[in-house]
């Protein structure tokens, strides 16, 4: 069964079960989804469809940033809540220790010494933990290790 399936039979389940704030949640995913294929031409992939989530799980995590700073509780709750829902069909995320030892074997193998490498070594752990860590935290890590 593909992910898009799934996300169909999920969200029949969920308008079945009375869940409102899953059932909104997955419809603005197939939303987003069907916006992705027609802005790229062609229906998507399960793994065009895990960017889509992960773009979505990634907004959702930058909202709730956005609304601890102004200190809405209300729109923090419902936004974790929907990422809640998001992280359902995402691989397992790294742990931060995790990362750390990938960006080490990294460096290693680059040859990296300071913080001029970053973007080399950012380039090549973005694509090997594609969908696994976020980008942010990647970025901390090897910022961390080489400074």
């Amino acid at each position: 069964m593909s992910l898009k399936d799934q996300l169909n039979d999920d969200v029949k389940s969920a308008m079945k079960g009375g869940e409102k704030l899953r059932t909104e949640t997955l419809r603005s995913l197939k939303s987003a989804i069907k916006y992705a294929e027609i802005e790229a031409g062609r229906e998507l992939d399960d793994q065009g469809v895990l960017e889509v989530i992960a773009k979505q799980a990634k907004q959702r995590r930058d909202s709730i940033v956005e609304f601890e700073k102004g200190q809405r509780v209300d729109l923090i709750e419902k936004e974790a809540a929907e990422l809640a829902v998001l992280e359902r069909y995402l691989p397992a995320q790294l742990s931060g220790a995790e990362i750390e030892a990938k960006a080490k074997a990294v460096i290693a193998k680059l040859g990296v010494t300071d913080a001029q490498g970053i973007g080399q070594v950012m380039k090549h752990m973005v694509a090997e933990l594609k969908g696994q860590a976020d980008g942010k935290l990647i970025n901390q890590v090897v910022r961390k290790l080489l400074s």
